[in-house]
């Protein structure tokens, strides 16, 4: 997924006039062109591991603020977060099943925590939590 795609799919949500879509794809672009300068800058590409990363924050941003508004009892505007946070799950990667994790920790020759740790944090950044993973190795590893 790239900001350009979340453009067009953004001016798709102005044309079916789905106000909750296109308040979260407005919010996630622009946080993504936010990061995107600020890696430029840095002399360095948006990765699908910061892409996720901002997608994760995003959702939780919403989720904190829809909170607010269960306390304050403003049902509609809990019902427009609702969709909010619906609409930017979409884009989130598949994540890595506790099975999918065990097979690939299986596979490992060094089960060790720190070993295991990096592997999953190079090659599957964004597709996996970490914490998650962290269970898995200690049903496995004992």
């Amino acid at each position: 997924m790239t900001i350009e795609e979340l453009k067009k799919i953004k001016i798709d949500a102005m044309k079916n006039h789905d106000k909750d879509a296109v308040t979260a794809l407005n919010a996630l672009i622009n946080k993504l062109m936010l990061e995107s300068i600020e890696k430029k800058a840095a002399g360095t590409e948006m990765t699908d591991a910061d892409f996720t990363r901002i997608i994760q924050k995003t959702i939780n941003e919403l989720k904190e603020e829809r909170e607010g508004f269960i306390k304050a009892g403003r049902e509609e505007t809990v019902l427009s977060l609702n969709n909010q946070i619906a609409t930017v799950e979409k884009y989130l990667p598949k994540m890595l099943s506790e099975e999918e994790i065990a097979n690939i920790i299986n596979g490992l020759n060094d089960k060790s925590v720190p070993s295991v740790m990096k592997h999953f944090k190079a090659e599957y950044a964004g597709k996996v939590d970490m914490k998650l993973v962290g269970t898995v190795l200690k049903s496995i590893v004992g």
